[in-house]
């Protein structure tokens, strides 16, 4: 059975994957259209490695099917791989080659000649910011700067479709902000790309789409957008001047907000879901005052996708978890 819609760069169907009594997926579903980034969101243990193995041919599933540029990765699993390029949570590089040869072998290893293989391995190295360290042996290399050779080295080949695997995990700001450049330039040349992440800002930077996955299963998908509708309303923030004034002000945002506050002693914050806005932050700072409670900053804003991954879990985005090793 070959994938039937060439628009779509990326489909699983219903995959699953035990170990002994671990359920790692259960039934997932997925699809990224040519061209689109996909952002699977979860904690750890989510699923979210398992279901990357499986689609970059890595691990069998115990049952389901998928397509990755239009290949079976069960009956066609060498197109697959000559159609990738991944970038696991640890940086693949060979410590004792320099930055360059790393880059250079990848080349060499896809089939590119000699003096193609130079030309992408400089190219990508000025790319990543590892032009002066390209001829050191990268086992000198800090975290980051791995990271970098290593997501350089996923890109060697120009694939059509690119397997990012938490990809900015170790990396600083400017690393962060650097990576999602060559994200967003990679899509705005066609490539179509599969982030897992737990940085939920990052998904909301780069991903067209956004698919939660907990516990093995999908359990909601859509847009920013679309998911921060989903639970409605606008979260209310309160930052007060005296740290015994925190249970009060949580007591009045319990009053008018929707469910429980959350409460942060360390910044003297309390904050709540709203469907009222404007009315119930007014209403909030007239209780406040009345109880001589100073408040020093005010917020009323969005949801943000922490808010929509707390109220679909149960539980935030950067939560440890237990998944199974393939």
């Amino acid at each position: 059975m070959s994938q039937p819609d060439h628009r779509v760069a990326v489909r699983a169907q219903a995959l699953v994957k035990t170990y002994g009594s671990t359920r790692a997926l259960d039934g997932v579903d997925l699809e990224i259209r040519s061209g689109k980034v996909l952002g699977l969101l979860g904690p750890n243990g989510a699923g979210k490695t398992t279901t990357v193995r499986i689609l970059t041919t890595l691990l069998q599933p115990d049952s389901g099917q998928a397509w990755v540029a239009g290949h079976d990765v069960l009956a066609d699993p060498d197109a697959v791989r000559r159609s990738i390029g991944l970038s696991g949570q640890y940086a693949a590089v060979d410590e004792n080659l320099t930055g360059f040869e790393n880059l250079y072998m990848v080349g060499r290893l896809y089939g590119k000649n000699k003096t193609a293989a130079k030309a992408r391995a400089r190219e990508l190295l000025a790319r990543f910011r590892l032009e002066e360290a390209a001829d050191r042996p990268s086992k000198g290399y800090s975290g980051g700067m791995r990271r970098r050779l290593d997501l350089a080295g996923a890109l060697v080949a120009e694939p059509t479709v690119v397997v990012l695997d938490e990809p900015t995990t170790g990396l600083d700001p400017r690393g962060r902000l650097e990576t999602w450049a060559v994200i967003k330039e990679l899509v705005a040349d066609g490539t179509t790309v599969l982030l897992t992440t737990q940085y939920l800002e990052e998904a909301d930077q780069l991903a067209d789409d956004i698919m939660v996955i907990d516990k093995g299963k999908v359990i909601a998908q859509g847009t920013a957008d679309e998911l921060k509708g989903q639970i409605g309303g606008e979260r209310l923030e309160l930052v007060v001047a005296a740290p015994e004034d925190l249970d009060a002000t949580a007591s009045v945002l319990a009053d008018i907000g929707i469910g429980e506050p959350a409460v942060d002693r360390h910044t003297r914050k309390a904050d709540v879901l709203v469907d009222t806005g404007p009315k119930a932050l007014i209403e909030a700072l007239r209780r406040l005052d009345a109880d001589n409670i100073v408040v020093q900053d005010v917020a009323l804003h969005r949801p943000t996708l922490d808010d929509v991954f707390l109220s679909l879990t149960g539980h935030a985005s950067t939560e440890e978890g237990q998944e199974a090793p393939a």
